[in-house]
């Protein structure tokens, strides 16, 4: 416990660990389509997330989404958000990120792929930063450790670093991948508030997920608009 104290003291390297998965994404993103069509190569891309990034913030998303589907009081949302069952809210949310992330990394470019990848990664990472600093925690574990540490100031460092590092990337396309990241994350603590009165370790969760999604909507929406090759 005193290590996460000390991890979520400095929350705002994120953003770095994000940088390193997001390349190694990238990589495989890369080799891949030197051989495979696209489809293939998106469910590479898949299995690579959750083989290198583990499936608790996608468990996450499936528990915040049973809370969201649930009918009743906010005691019976964040009930039904505990359950260690999975059930149906939670079953679509997954389906839906899933084909969702499939669809958009099928149609992505191949040349702008793995650069999209990295930034996507970049992005969520900062983005569970803004959730855990605009929420109010709920209760105890790590999920309230996260949200009780991160501040504005936080938030603020993370930002810049993430920032830099999708600019060098993608140029104005990384920056506006980035916001659109960030305007997930905010939407995310809007729901969160309405059905749960909060936040928790899920709802972080959660918002990885999503904005990592949105990241990549945004990098195949915006690709033919803005510039994406600053050098």
């Amino acid at each position: 416990m005193e290590g996460v104290d000390a991890l979520m003291r400095h929350v705002y390297v994120f953003p770095l660990v994000g940088l390193v998965l997001g390349a190694i994404l990238g990589a495989a993103a890369y080799i891949a389509t030197l051989a495979l069509p696209s489809n293939l190569v998106a469910i590479i891309v898949i299995v690579a997330i959750y083989k290198l990034c583990g499936i608790n913030h996608i468990d996450g998303l499936a528990d915040f989404g049973d809370g969201v589907i649930a009918h009743g009081t906010l005691e019976k949302k964040i009930s039904a958000m505990k359950d260690v069952s999975l059930g149906t809210g939670g079953g679509v949310f997954i389906a839906v990120l899933l084909l969702a992330t499939f669809a958009i990394i099928s149609d992505l470019p191949a040349a702008l792929l793995p650069l999209a990848l990295l930034v996507a990664e970049v992005s969520a990472k900062e983005a569970m930063i803004a959730f855990a600093a605009f929420s109010r925690g709920l209760q105890k574990g790590f999920g309230q450790i996260m949200i009780e540490k991160t501040t504005s100031r936080e938030f603020a460092i993370g930002l810049a670093i993430s920032a830099i590092i999708c600019a060098a990337a993608l140029g104005p396309l990384g920056l506006a991948v980035l916001a659109v990241s960030q305007g997930a994350a905010l939407y995310m603590v809007v729901v969160a508030k309405r059905n749960f009165g909060g936040a928790t370790g899920d709802g972080i969760g959660a918002t990885n997920e999503v904005a990592r999604v949105a990241a990549l909507a945004a990098a195949l929406i915006l690709g033919g608009a803005l510039s994406w090759m600053p050098w």
